[in-house]
């Protein structure tokens, strides 16, 4: 169930951070997915313990979690368009 729950929220905020970059006309929903739930995973176990809460990838659904997880997606996405197309937007 814990998977389930993370390709969901991993896929909203995969495809919020792609509207915020602008490349939601670019990419489908299976890219929106992979960068959400791979940006939350690195963004989660990098970055949320140093602000003293968990990753979204253990469960956690609160607001600094899910904030950490839009930030590392939006982080992501600049990398992929970056060696995609040379420049971050």
């Amino acid at each position: 169930m814990n998977l389930i729950i993370m390709l969901i929220v991993g896929g909203v905020l995969g495809w919020l951070a792609s509207i915020i970059m602008r490349t939601d006309g670019q990419q489908g929903l299976f890219l929106n997915v992979v960068v959400g739930v791979i940006g939350a995973a690195l963004a989660g176990y990098i970055i949320t313990p140093f602000l003293g809460g968990a990753p979204i990838t253990s469960g956690a659904l609160d607001f600094k979690s899910l904030g950490v997880s839009l930030l590392g997606a939006i982080v992501l996405l600049g990398i992929v368009n970056l060696v995609r197309r040379g420049s971050i937007r």
